[in-house]
């Protein structure tokens, strides 16, 4: 399992190196780049850096807080945080191509001393008890059939009090998912929970869920805004096919469809440890 859902992300080549060559490409200085340059690609998930700010405001962050970010990817979020509110950060991907290019990016942006990454399974967390003050996962649990183990293991990592921000794809009522996927050419690697089951789990795992939105409506208002930008301008010169491959597109319209026919829905959970 864990082989296959890095062969999905991994691609092929230096990571770190196919995304600079994209920007130097699209004009961008290497010496000068900075997260808004970085922004198609990094923030991995739906409706992008305004996602992860609303998770943000919600953690009680300050310069003191230490976070963990489960299921990190590119480091964009991560970014996010350090960059908005001079936190550390450290995010833990299963995928090493993913590490690696997050550190490589996060020298570009000079914020290596706020973030790090390190390559590991979020089903295993080797980290300390009580060692962060606030965690989050974004777009991750839907590779990941052992959430319960994802949940306990943030639990016992976090401090008494501490707020783990939930951001997820689960399962819609409309029928089952139209692959590929941003997260899967086929399902053997799609592990989607209902709500339901979102709730059960997180409680199960010792949280207080002190908050839960469904944000379908607005990640399909997302999607409509992008491919009207995208009729007047063109595709951005750098997108998640740097590292999903040619069948992106494909993967972005069944995305589209999934959520337009309620296959599929993104939801936050805001959990007290």
């Amino acid at each position: 399992m864990s082989t296959d859902i890095e062969i999905h992300y991994s691609g092929s080549g230096d990571l770190a190196a196919r995304i600079l060559n994209g920007l130097i490409a699209a004009g961008k200085d290497p010496e000068r780049l900075t997260s808004r340059d970085l922004a198609p690609v990094d923030e991995f998930h739906i409706r992008g850096r305004r996602a992860t700010l609303e998770l943000a405001e919600c953690m009680g962050l300050s310069q003191a807080s230490h976070v963990l970010d489960v299921g990190s990817g590119l480091g964009g979020p991560a970014r996010t945080l350090a960059e908005t509110y001079g936190c550390r950060v450290t995010g833990i991907d299963l995928t090493a191509d993913f590490c690696a290019a997050s550190e490589a990016i996060s020298e570009w942006l000079n914020l290596s001393d706020k973030v790090r990454f390190v390559q590991g399974d979020a089903c295993d967390l080797q980290f300390e008890d009580d060692s962060f003050d606030a965690a989050m996962t974004i777009h991750a649990a839907m590779n990941i059939p052992a959430k319960d183990a994802v949940y306990a293991g943030v639990k016992r990592v976090l401090k008494p009090n501490g707020i783990f921000a939930v951001y997820d794809v689960v399962q819609g009522e409309g029928g089952e998912v139209v692959f590929p996927v941003p997260w899967a050419r086929e399902p053997s690697i799609s592990h989607l929970a209902t709500p339901q089951d979102m709730r059960r789990l997180l409680t199960d795992a010792g949280f207080e869920i002190l908050e839960e939105v469904d944000s379908s409506e607005a990640s399909l208002a997302f999607f409509q805004e992008m491919t009207a930008r995208m009729a007047k301008t063109g595709p951005p010169p750098l997108t998640f096919q740097a590292f999903l491959g040619g069948d992106f597109p494909q993967m972005a319209r069944n995305q589209v469809r999934n959520l337009a026919e309620k296959r599929i829905r993104t939801a936050t959970y805001i959990c007290r440890a």
